[in-house]
């Protein structure tokens, strides 16, 4: 049993520094405002999930698990489709993107620099923009 262990043991293995992603709930259409007024420091994104939809949930925990900025370089804001339709509709008109469950927007300056959904979603792709 011990040879399994030594050799299956995860606690053993190193791993990446995780991450905790500091998402601030997106619950209001007055906030659009605020994270607007923010991208003129530093980029803003939005990710758009489902909480019903599996393939959201797996682009989420890929999303969380490869995370790697800091609230200085980006802020990140988290909005709940299912609780919050209006305002996910709103977010497609303001900075014209077409609505799509799961998204990543970010914007900068007030404007949308990158929209990508489903398997599009990738936490490298913001390195750009920071």
């Amino acid at each position: 049993m011990n040879l399994f262990k030594k050799i299956f043991n995860s606690e053993s293995t190193p791993k990446e520094p995780q991450f905790e992603i500091p998402w601030i709930p997106l619950t209001d259409i007055k906030q659009l405002d605020e994270l607007v007024e923010l991208s003129k420091t530093k980029p803003v994104l939005i990710f758009k999930h489902s909480t019903r939809c599996g393939i959201s949930s797996m682009t989420m925990r890929q999303f969380t698990g490869s995370y790697k900025y800091e609230a200085a370089q980006i802020q990140p804001y988290y909005l709940d489709l299912l609780s919050y339709r209006d305002l996910s509709n709103e977010i497609a008109i303001r900075f014209q993107v077409l609505h799509q469950s799961p998204q990543l927007i970010v914007i900068k300056n007030g404007s949308t620099v990158h929209a990508a959904s489903h398997y599009e979603i990738q936490a490298a792709s913001l390195e750009r923009f920071i």
